[in-house]
């Protein structure tokens, strides 16, 4: 019997050094080979977005010629800062382009909120304002109520990376109390390291949260038609817990 080859996922992620972010090994070991590309942005900002965010799609290409059976846009908000139609024609694009299914961590947030059952949600972010309120049209027009939203101010990646999950628990739960009717919670931003958060957010909070590198991973491995369960990480990666 011919041994069975390791399935490549490619990801795009925002950071010029075009590392596989560390959520991969964390939530699938060496079950699925992830490959990355980077684009270099200079900031978490529309002004760190504009000189690469059309290099997106070329870098598709190049993941998909070093064996990516699907690729995911690894980055929230510059993927979601010029608006939903803007999304939808990315990952368009990205698919004519490269001819394998391809994703955004944007797709992959509405998709983990939908599969939670959490329709009015509380967000808590690293962004500035103005990404905020681009995140809160991008998620009215998914078909989602923002009960709240606070973002941390921070723009350079390094400086989110940093933060510790402590500090991201504490943030995400004051968002959540400032309107306790939110369904669940909804962590923004791909370069902060939440894996270790979303557990026991829930547990402290008795409602289902995402984040948006759990979920970038998630979604594109299920795309890619491989099993997205990674038990310990939260209801989303666990089958009988999201579906009961």
């Amino acid at each position: 019997m011919p041994e069975q080859k390791t399935p490549t996922i490619g990801l795009i992620v925002p950071p010029g050094h075009g590392r596989v972010p560390t959520d991969a090994g964390l939530l699938y070991g060496d079950r699925i080979n992830f490959i990355a590309r980077g684009l270099g942005i200079a900031a978490i900002s529309p002004d760190g977005f504009n000189p690469v965010v059309d290099a997106i799609v070329e870098n598709a290409l190049r993941l998909r010629d070093a064996g990516a059976q699907a690729i995911s846009m690894m980055g929230t908000s510059i993927s979601f800062y010029r608006g939903a139609a803007f999304t939808e024609d990315l990952r368009a694009r990205m698919q004519e382009a490269t001819g394998v299914p391809c994703t955004t961590m944007s797709h992959a947030i509405v998709a983990s909120l939908r599969a939670l059952g959490v329709h009015r949600v509380a967000v808590a972010t690293s962004y500035i304002d103005e990404l905020n309120d681009r995140l809160v049209d991008y998620l009215a027009a998914a078909g989602f109520e923002v009960s709240a939203i606070e973002g941390l101010s921070l723009t350079a990646v390094d400086e989110v990376a940093a933060l510790g999950p402590e500090t991201l628990l504490a943030h995400a739960a004051a968002v959540y109390r400032r309107d306790p009717s939110a369904d669940g919670v909804f962590i923004s931003c791909g370069a902060l390291l939440t894996l270790d958060v979303i557990a026991p957010l829930e547990k402290m909070l008795g409602r289902p949260a995402t984040a948006s590198s759990p979920a970038g991973f998630w979604d594109v491995v299920q795309l890619a038609g491989l099993d997205a369960a990674s038990p310990g990480f939260g209801i989303l990666f666990e089958p009988q817990l999201l579906h009961s």
